[in-house]
């Protein structure tokens, strides 16, 4: 495009957006998002490398199958977390043909390039993209979306491996481990699991898993682990094996986030239950060897404007402790899914309307109450699992990331649920009192280093509370973390050097990410998350005074990021 073209097209933009010398932190906050929200939101997804079909459109610009193939990765990595798989819109616009034809390539460019107030990142001016891949894309988006193969019930059962059956399985603990105490750490871009000894500080085993592990979930009895990847990869692993390892595992879609398994009374691990992001559906397997039994698609309407979504992402799920049920929380859709499984074959499903975008989030101290974060809507919704209902609505801070949050009594409003925030500094808690008459409203928000957080910790046994900021621009703030004393919050935190004390030798990013306590509650763990090819360390600090108390490295701990005390998850201790 000739200069004179250019500031043609430039003057339908906001000036806002077109600030082409600023950095990534300018444009954010020239759009009102933070850099932690952009980095947060262009996420990579793992259908980058699938093959789909390609649809032919007369009017779309021409493509070489070589460019459209290169664009299609490039939105998959770049692009599909914010504006959907089929760019239908999810907390980003909508980019199919009969909005992006009518704009036209160079129109799209400028947006490309320069990002727009609404949060759309300056992929070109930030560096990013090129202005050969800015012009592919904007080419890209004017095509026919392909679409992701479906995954059906073949497919899972074409992946599906039971590697030492039931049978074949000791049939008691054939090791030395406090398993109660072992960490599963994730060594996201290595696809494994590090499993350590929480007592010696040692590393038990590397499993091979799927890649980036997002989730750890123990068995109701303690015995098995349940991690699956983004790649919708589940491995299940015996913690009785002399040196424990993967039993069982199976791919249940292309993109997945969550899985558990049934905890009712009667139920107690007879099934497993794993929710993709593609497709958008979630499956029930045998709890023993992950053999699928059911698969329900979870595409529908939207709580809100009570349109069809094609593709309402299972964002996360977790088992009833008071009815035979899993709660499937649905990402585009706003809903949460009460589903009962006393009987498979004959399913039954109370479906709970709160707010788009759900995502994760944790029980309250009762275990009644899940509250789970509808992050782009700013809100925190309190499923009550007993009543089969909606309890409450709940405004918090901006764009709500708990991990499973944080329960503890507060000296003046009582049992309180606590999550911070990827948009705002700020720490909202939450009263689960249900007899109070401020119960399951925001009673109190503190600030906390500032915006970029995706965990927030305490245990029982602890007077802190931590709130870690790995995706906070500010290197000092991403490398450290906060600390709060529950008992005297309006003192302000404690700032801990996390990254300082795991004395590394590069220069690697260094992010500090998610606290877990050990079982007894007097440790808390970080992990120091540095890229691949760089050092990083898992930090142990005492709890009582604040110090450190050990740093474990192993050229093995490759991008260590979420790690998970067996006792903490089984009993979902948070």
């Amino acid at each position: 495009m000739k200069a004179r073209e250019m500031m043609k097209m430039l003057r339908l933009v906001p000036l806002a957006a077109l600030l082409a010398g600023a950095g990534l932190a300018a444009q954010a906050a020239e759009k009102g998002v933070t850099e932690s929200e952009l980095k947060y939101q262009a996420g990579s997804s793992p259908l980058a490398d699938q093959p789909m079909y390609q649809a032919t459109n007369p009017k779309a610009p021409p493509m070489t199958v070589a460019e459209f193939d290169k664009a299609r990765q490039v939105y998959f990595q770049r692009c599909a977390g914010c504006h959907g798989v089929l760019r239908k819109g999810a907390t980003g616009k909508p980019l199919t043909p009969d909005i992006t034809l009518e704009k036209g390539t160079d129109y799209l460019k400028v947006f490309i390039a320069y990002g727009s107030p609404a949060g759309m990142p300056n992929w070109q001016t930030s560096g990013e993209l090129t202005e050969a891949d800015v012009d592919l894309m904007a080419r890209y988006i004017q095509h026919d979306p392909p679409t992701p193969p479906e995954w059906s019930m073949a497919d899972m059962k074409g992946t599906w491996k039971v590697i030492v059956p039931p049978d074949q399985r000791p049939k008691k603990k054939m090791n030395n481990y406090n398993i109660a105490n072992i960490f599963s750490t994730t060594l996201r871009d290595a696809g494994e699991v590090a499993l350590i000894d929480g007592d010696t500080k040692q590393i038990i085993n590397i499993v091979k898993t799927g890649y980036a592990v997002h989730i750890s979930r123990l068995s109701a009895s303690g015995r098995y682990l349940f991690v699956i990847g983004r790649d919708a990869r589940i491995n299940m692993i015996d913690l009785w094996m002399p040196k424990p390892d993967n039993v069982a595992e199976i791919r249940i879609g292309l993109e997945a986030r969550s899985v558990d398994t049934s905890k009712y009374k009667g139920y107690e691990d007879k099934l497993a239950i794993a929710g993709a992001y593609w497709p958008p559906q979630f499956v029930i397997m045998d709890g023993d060897t992950l053999e699928p039994k059911k698969i329900v698609s979870t595409r529908g309407m939207t709580v809100d404007t009570q349109e069809f979504h094609p593709e309402p992402r299972v964002a996360s799920i977790v088992a009833s402790h008071f009815k035979p049920e899993f709660i499937v929380n649905v990402k585009e859709t706003g809903k949460s899914l009460l589903v009962d499984y006393s009987d498979i074959n004959a399913l039954k499903m109370t479906e709970i309307g709160s707010a788009r975008y759900l995502h994760d989030g944790g029980w309250d101290a009762s275990k009644r109450y899940f509250m789970v974060a509808a992050n782009n809507s700013n809100k925190i919704a309190a499923i009550d699992a007993k009543d089969g209902k909606l309890k409450a609505l709940v405004e918090v801070g901006k764009i709500p990331h708990p991990g499973r949050g944080a329960n503890f009594v507060h000296p003046k409003h009582g049992p309180v649920w606590a999550t911070s925030h990827l948009g705002d500094e700020t720490v909202a808690l939450i009263s689960t009192d249900p007899k109070r008459k401020n119960g399951f409203t925001m009673v109190d928000s503190i600030k906390a280093q500032g915006g970029g957080s995706l965990f927030i910790k305490t245990h029982p046994k602890s007077k802190h509370l931590y709130v870690d900021t790995p995706l906070n621009p500010d290197a000092g703030v991403s490398q450290s973390v906060a600390v709060f004393d529950i008992n005297n919050l309006g003192k302000g935190f404690t700032v801990l050097p996390i990254a300082q004390w795991a004395d590394l030798k590069d220069d690697g990013a260094k992010r500090v990410v998610q606290p877990e306590y050990n079982k007894a509650g007097d440790e808390v763990w970080f992990a120091v998350w540095s890229a691949k090819n760089k050092e990083s360390a898992l930090v142990v600090v005492d709890d009582k005074t604040l110090k450190l108390k050990a740093v474990i490295k192993d050229p093995r701990l490759i991008t260590p990021t979420g790690h998970f005390n067996v006792y903490n998850t089984q009993h979902d201790v948070y």
